[in-house]
């Protein structure tokens, strides 16, 4: 908002009538409603027209504010045409000679254009900060809906073969497809890609900078031309403008935050020696290039720095004119100018810029919740399907080595794997239910059974819902590592509750994690234990493995922590 006031002042302000006529303060005033948005709900085809009946008598910078207010305001082509007609009438108001009319065109069109360029670069930065969330909630859906079609194309395939196999009695298939299931379950989250999304910066951002500049370029060429330099002169000077203004292009130009113009440390001291040779020409001091140097200033350096070296810049170019004796009016006339380039130009380029970082924070959240949503569905499969795949394995070869308990095997396959079905449907729209210690420890005491070892268990405690679904989940995934990872012949699950602190401790005398590195499985439950203050701790123990939680649940507590102040 200060930048498009600023820039307001720049065009308005007039160094030879510094006091604005009354129709000149109506037209600023109508101008900074159309352009604010705090007051743009004031604004409609009547602030156009009066814009447009105030224009005539009121001041040179007048065509650029109407010329913007058509651009803000009338839509579709209509806006351009309108916008041709502001320029075209600029001119026709300023017949005195060819430079005065081709600079009053050039004005209209590039103030109007900058004018146009700043307030729309600043709408759609309020609207993508105000947005900011759901490009992350649009990817997280969209990563929902291709994770239900991968794990229905993958897994629900194959739950749904094992119970059509298990029907049949065809027990070496089931074994087969669950181990392969079992695998695709247990890998890693996808490589992270980029989400999609649309690019919301104005389409005109560019051609607005190239047309600003190319005006100023036109401007100094007729200048040039008008002036009858010296053909030497002129031999020099024109091809200054034309690369001073490429130059200014380039440091301009949008580009990611943080990132400055390719070769900037020799650009930009080219563009301050072109700009400066032609304040000491022998006739007299040309400054009509001192507001591009500055504005590269304000664009490439930090405020702190730019701010006092721009001052300092036009402070010398002022003290030059009037060294080289030219008039104090002249002299504030071209300062002014050259202040009213340099803030326009880097109003262009902050608005662009501040897009650009708006954008990259869209993405950023964006990427982050992808990448949380791809770590959680994957974590949920292994956590859930992992299990369920190890049990049905189990019991696959408990029916090939046991034929008599064959059809037993096979009922109890079909149950887990429909089981595994529900939960596999619900892991992408993260709606699972919540997993129950007590169930779980009664499928931990019948599948370990069924894989030949001892389970001896303490009876589940109270506790709150959330603490017992994790506890759950702990158990899970400690009985599919013994059923992959070891020969277990006796394990137990102990569980107590003192001090406001779950203490879950499972041990088993296998040794198959004595040589395997912590897999994903264990990751996912350390992710979980910590997110809700708990340690989780792995060890090898005399005789075996331990696996040991310590889960605060928060019955007893002080919520604060904070002890009581006795009154006196």
């Amino acid at each position: 908002m200060t930048v498009i006031l600023v820039i307001l002042a720049a065009v308005v302000f007039d160094p030879l009538a510094p006091l604005p006529s009354v129709p000149a303060v109506a037209m600023v005033t109508l101008q900074i409603v159309h352009s604010l948005p705090r007051l743009r709900r004031l604004r409609g085809p009547w602030t156009l027209a009066a814009q447009a009946l105030l224009f005539p008598w009121a001041g040179q910078g007048a065509p650029g504010l109407l010329a913007a207010s058509v651009l803000l305001i009338a839509r579709g082509p209509l806006r351009w045409v309108l916008f041709c007609a502001v320029v075209a009438a600029a001119g026709l108001m300023n017949t005195v000679d060819v430079y005065t009319c081709v600079n009053a065109m050039v004005n209209a069109l590039t103030q109007g254009l900058v004018l146009f360029g700043v307030t729309r670069l600043n709408d759609v930065r309020i609207e993508l900060h105000a947005a900011r969330h759901q490009l992350a909630e649009a990817s997280v859906a969209e990563e929902r809906e291709r994770a239900s079609r991968d794990l229905e194309s993958v897994l629900g395939s194959s739950l749904s073969a094992i119970i059509a196999l298990a029907a049949q009695g065809r027990t070496g298939d089931i074994l087969t497809l669950a181990r392969r299931a079992a695998a695709r379950a247990r890998q890693a989250p996808p490589a992270q890609a980029q989400p999609s999304f649309d690019d919301l910066t104005p389409r005109l951002a560019v051609p607005i900078l190239v047309a600003a500049h190319l005006g100023f370029l036109i401007v100094s060429a007729v200048f040039l031309w008008r002036a009858a330099l010296p053909s030497a002169v002129l031999a020099i000077g024109l091809p200054a403008v034309v690369v001073v203004t490429l130059l200014q292009l380039h440091h301009s130009l949008p580009r990611p935050p943080g990132v400055r113009p390719r070769h900037a440390g020799w650009t930009l001291p080219l563009q301050f020696v072109l700009v400066l040779v032609p304040l000491f020409l022998p006739d007299r001091p040309y400054p009509q290039l001192i507001g591009f140097a500055a504005g590269s200033l304000l664009i490439l350096w930090t405020r702190w720095a730019a701010f006092p070296a721009v001052g300092a810049m036009l402070v010398a170019t002022a003290a030059t004119m009037a060294l080289r004796g030219v008039p104090p009016a002249d002299n504030l006339y071209w300062t002014l100018n050259a202040l009213a380039i340099a803030v326009m130009f880097h109003g262009l380029a902050v608005h662009t810029d501040m897009v650009t970082e708006v954008r990259q924070a869209r993405l950023s959240l964006a990427g982050i919740a992808l990448a949380r949503e791809r770590r959680r569905i994957s974590r949920d499969v292994h956590d859930l399907l992992g299990y369920s795949l190890s049990a049905i394995v189990v019991k696959g070869e408990l029916a090939v080595h046991v034929p008599e308990r064959a059809a037993e095997q096979l009922a109890d396959i079909t149950r887990i794997a429909e089981r595994a079905l529900t939960d596999l449907a619900a892991v992408p729209g993260d709606s699972g239910h919540a997993l129950s210690l007590g169930t779980e420890l009664a499928s931990a005491r019948e599948v370990l059974s069924a894989a030949g070892a001892t389970v001896h268990a303490d009876s589940v405690v109270e506790l709150p819902g959330e603490i017992d679904a994790l506890l759950a989940t702990v158990l899970r995934e400690a009985v599919t590592n013994v059923l992959r990872h070891s020969r277990a012949r006796h394990c137990r699950v102990e569980l107590t509750l003192q001090n406001a602190t779950a203490r879950l401790r499972i041990t088993n005398d296998g040794v198959g994690e004595a040589t395997a590195p912590p897999g994903q499985g264990l990751t996912n439950l350390a992710q979980r234990v910590t997110s809700l203050g708990g340690t989780l701790r792995t060890a090898h123990v005399p005789g075996g493995y331990e696996l040991l939680v310590l889960q605060p649940t928060g019955l007893g507590r002080d919520p604060d922590g904070v002890k009581t102040v006795a009154r006196v």
